[in-house]
């Protein structure tokens, strides 16, 4: 019987347009802990929410990343979450991809909790066969640790599966487990970011995502 063909999926930039939320969830955050968020440097959308934060509180000489990470979620699970925008043709792509027999998992940093959220609030979630994410304690906020984990509990060959997102971790992550990366260009992260993390391929639209991910898994 032939191994099913699977994509796994980044969320931030990749689906969606999360930049408002969680930039607005971090001045929430920073406020909570008595700085001022119009003297924050600019937010890097990609890493761990940890490392974002603990870039954005060096601005300030705090170290109290783990106060800024609970201040944060609280405002993102109420408010932040909800700024999250679908990129134009996503939709269609995955009902493509469905369609075409891929089986569909949600690969994000983001905590798990939350991405479900979202694409239940962007009513997305009936095309994904599972929806992984970080999860308490830490275990999964990585990318390595992330897709190995899905790679396992759902059973994927890394031969026959590939990973989509719009930064080098999601790349690098990719190549950890030894699938191939798809590297998107509408995202966050820049073409010259995306080339020298070693992309396998390159796709400038969400409109030709599904026909850009069918052409590697068929080769």
């Amino acid at each position: 019987m032939p191994q099913t063909r699977s994509v796994l999926l980044d969320l931030d930039g990749t689906l969606v347009d999360s930049l408002p939320g969680i930039v607005a969830s971090c001045s929430a955050a920073l406020r909570v802990l008595g700085h001022d968020p119009a003297k924050a440097p600019d937010i890097t959308i990609g890493p761990p929410l940890e490392d974002i934060l603990q870039v954005l509180l060096a601005a300030y000489g705090d170290d109290r990343v783990n106060e800024a990470v609970v201040a944060y979620r609280e405002h993102y699970g109420t408010t932040g979450l909800l700024g999250s925008e679908l990129y134009p043709g996503i939709s269609d792509a995955l009902d493509e991809m469905r369609r075409a027999g891929l089986r569909i998992y949600l690969a994000t940093s983001k905590r798990e909790v939350f991405a479900r959220r979202i694409l239940e609030n962007l009513n997305l979630a009936q095309h994904f066969d599972g929806i992984y994410g970080s999860v308490p304690g830490g275990k999964l906020d990585h990318k390595p640790e992330l897709l190995a984990h899905i790679l396992s509990e759902e059973n994927v060959f890394a031969s026959y599966g590939l990973m989509a997102g719009d930064r080098r971790h999601d790349i690098a992550g990719a190549h950890a487990v030894e699938m191939r990366g798809l590297g998107v260009l509408w995202g966050y992260g820049s073409r010259e970011e995306l080339e020298s993390s070693g992309a396998d391929q390159l796709v400038e639209r969400p409109s030709d995502l599904s026909r850009v991910v069918l052409s590697m898994l068929s080769g």
